[in-house]
């Protein structure tokens, strides 16, 4: 297995084990929907709440390296906790809290990447949320290429989670490019 693979099951044998609520999101799950491209990190989202991340935090620190000093406070405050796994490779975990976080992991389902390597990803139509809503150049190359890749893509539920996320973040053209993608 590479050195990713290897993180990103290390991180979730620690998560299964513990009955917490994840999904791996991010350049893994693009690995898996969309044209596999190389990516320097394993993003996942953690299903905390609003109020016992700090438990989350803990726990997680006490297994794993952290990148930065004063991870805990960056993470209490960024809601995202930056990881290293054993191997040193880079673990993003998303404190989640929103019911759009919620439903990521509930829609998630396992995947193969490597033999003994089976990992909970998103959707392909949450990744298009994820994706968009990030809105970076490359995150929107890998929205089209998840678009290229699928046969079937729920846009219903593309359109219907995004435009929520986008109202909040006052970028209505997020909603109309997807319009556009749904339409081709």
């Amino acid at each position: 297995m590479n050195a990713l693979y290897t993180a990103a099951k290390q991180i979730s044998d620690f998560m299964i084990a513990r009955n917490w609520e994840f999904a791996i999101i991010g350049g893994m799950a693009v690995q898996r929907w969309g044209e596999p491209r190389q990516t320097l990190d394993v993003d996942l989202t953690l299903l905390t709440g609003f109020g016992g991340e700090d438990e989350y935090i803990a726990t997680l620190l006490g297994s794993f390296g952290s990148r930065i000093a004063d991870a805990a406070d960056f993470a209490a405050r960024n809601r995202v906790l930056l990881l290293a796994a054993e191997n040193g490779a880079p673990i993003d975990v998303s404190l989640g809290g929103l019911p759009f976080e919620k439903r990521v992991i509930q829609r998630a389902s396992p995947f193969i990447f490597a033999p003994e390597c089976e990992l909970v990803t998103c959707s392909a139509e949450d990744l298009i949320v994820l994706k968009a809503f990030a809105g970076r150049p490359r995150d929107w190359l890998d929205v089209e290429s998840i678009v290229n890749r699928q046969d079937s893509i729920d846009w219903g539920t593309v359109l219907r989670e995004i435009r929520p996320l986008a109202e909040a973040k006052d970028a209505p053209e997020t909603v109309s490019r997807l319009e556009t993608l749904a339409a081709q």
